[in-house]
Formats: C-alpha cells, structure tokens, sequence
C-alpha cells in the first residue's frame, strides 16, 4: 500500500517541477519577444523636442484650460514606425487620470490634442485641479517591439506669478500676472521650433502660454 502511494506523490513532485519549468521558459520568451515588462530610456542623441502647450476647444464653451496640445518635433529614432504617448495627472480628489494612444510616424512633426477629462456623445467633464502631471513617449518598431522611451513631468498653472517646474529647478517670475492665462512648465528634452506659445526656453526647460503671446519676467538663478 505504500509503495503505489510513494509512486503517486514522486509523480505529482515530477509533474509540478514540469510545470513550473514550462511556465518559466515561456515567461523568458514573452519578455525577449515583445512583452517587456521595462523599457530603456532613449539615448540622448535620439531625443525629440516635446511640449504640451494649455489650450482651450473654441467650440465649447468654457473649456479653457481643460485642454493640452502635445506637441512632438525632431523625431530621430532609427527604425521608429510608430509612437506611443501616455499623459498621466493627478486630480483634486487625490486620483490619477491617463491619456493614452499611438500614431503613426510619416517623417514630420506630430500634434495632439489631448482632454483633461472625458466627452461621451458632445458632452463634455473636465477633471478639476489639474496642475501637474507626466508625459511619456514610447517609440516602436515595424513588428512592433519597443526601442526605448522618454518622459517629461508638467506643471499646468494661472493666476501665479512663479511657473515653475515640478522638480524645483526652473523658475520663470512673470512681471505681471495676466488674467485667464494658463501656463505649462516643464523639461523639453531637445529645444522646440520657434512658436509663439514658448515664452521662455532655457537650459531644457520650457514655458508655454495659452494666448500665444509674450510675456515678460525674469528667471530664478540656476
């Protein structure tokens, strides 16, 4: 009677050891064919300009400030067919939102423009107390493999005379503090192209204005 049951136990040992073997090996190969669970950081030769400038839907009433358009210039990543983007906030009520989608790459500049909220058959909710945020730009290839990523924190302000950026090393001081103007600070990466929204770039960092108009200030010693 002990022996047929000795059998029975080596043979389930025998059979979980298989089973854990088969589903390691084919967790390997998930991770080396596409399903990576962590993406490489773009080489700094590689990184595009990136900028959300706060903007508003002139055909909705009372939008502004509710709107980000993502700008994405000097795209050079050998192989790049296609662009991933995710814009992550933070809301009032202590929760996350995300922005998530993929374009195509043609060779040119990309531009999005990307809701604070939702909007279900032309109606609108916007997410109150938007002020910071993160950007991430996922690039892949033809079959669809990651070639690596880049990241940016913003930080969505008005009625503020300090814009400043999230990690504390930029401030741009404005001399006078204009009325519902809405701001945009953050890391840029690589310069952008000469726009009116840019209200100052300096050292990797950029602001960017809802008005698209000039406004002077002066910068915090770095």
């Amino acid at each position: 009677m002990k022996k047929p049951l000795l059998l029975i136990g080596a043979g389930i040992i025998v059979l979980l050891v298989v089973v854990f073997v088969i589903a390691r090996a084919m967790n390997n190969q998930g991770s080396s064919t596409g399903g990576e669970t962590s993406v490489s950081v773009l080489p700094e030769t590689e990184w595009p300009a990136v900028s959300l400038t706060p903007t508003n839907d002139p055909q909705v009433k009372g939008s502004d400030g509710h709107w980000l358009d993502l700008n994405v210039e000097k795209i050079n990543v050998p192989g790049a067919v296609s662009m991933d983007y995710l814009l992550v906030y933070s809301t009032t009520d202590g929760g996350q939102q995300g922005v998530p989608g993929t374009v195509k790459l043609n060779g040119g500049d990309i531009e999005h423009k990307l809701l604070l909220g939702s909007e279900s058959s032309g109606k609108f909710r916007y997410d109150a107390g938007v002020s910071q945020g993160n950007i991430t730009l996922t690039f892949r290839d033809s079959q669809g493999k990651t070639l690596g990523k880049v990241s940016s924190d913003f930080h969505l302000q008005s009625g503020v005379a300090d814009l400043t950026s999230v990690d504390g090393v930029f401030t741009y001081t404005l001399s006078k503090i204009p009325s519902g103007v809405f701001f945009v600070t953050m890391k840029t990466l690589v310069q952008p192209s000469a726009s009116s929204s840019i209200v100052i770039w300096q050292n990797g960092y950029g602001v960017f204005s809802s008005d698209g108009k000039p406004h002077a200030g002066s910068l915090a010693a770095q």
